[in-house]
């Protein structure tokens, strides 16, 4: 997609050299063929990160699954629901705390979560087509200091 095609009206040099302008437009593409992408496999993107942070962390409460995905408490519920509905988690009272939940991805789910992590590789690779191997593994490892140095600075 052209700047032309993005824009209602042709930017400027100025705008067009702005990294900040470019990100959010980038990341504006990138959502749009992610969320398109797990769409077609009746995913979200809340669901991948839920799935991902328990494949990777095993059975956390919901507290902590919220802090790991960053996905706010009060939508994380309907996610956990989503994901139960069709058999990838399972939620179970912690039997330390009983007020507390306990999710648990299953076989079923670790399945599913190998299908997207396929998926998200290929639009990985339609998002970053122009880059070439080394150029992505750069701008992975540029974007990710910017990410901690902004991460840092929040939590001061």
């Amino acid at each position: 997609m052209t700047w032309d095609a993005m824009d209602d009206h042709h930017p400027s040099a100025r705008l067009r050299r702005l990294p900040s302008r470019m990100l959010a437009m980038i990341a504006m593409q990138a959502d749009r063929l992610v969320s398109e992408g797990l769409a077609q496999m009746d995913a979200r993107k809340w669901h991948y990160a839920a799935l991902v942070a328990l494949s990777e962390s095993g059975p956390v409460s919901q507290a902590e699954l919220s802090k790991r995905t960053g996905i706010y408490r009060s939508d994380l519920v309907s996610v956990i629901n989503e994901l139960a509905e069709r058999g990838f988690v399972e939620r179970a009272p912690d039997p330390a705390d009983r007020r507390r939940n306990v999710i648990t991805v299953t076989e079923r789910g670790r399945g599913h979560l190998e299908r997207l992590d396929k998926l998200i590789t290929e639009l990985q690779d339609d998002v970053l087509a122009p880059l070439t191997r080394p150029e992505r593994e750069q701008l992975t490892d540029l974007l990710a200091r910017v990410l901690e140095h902004h991460s840092r600075s929040r939590a001061s």
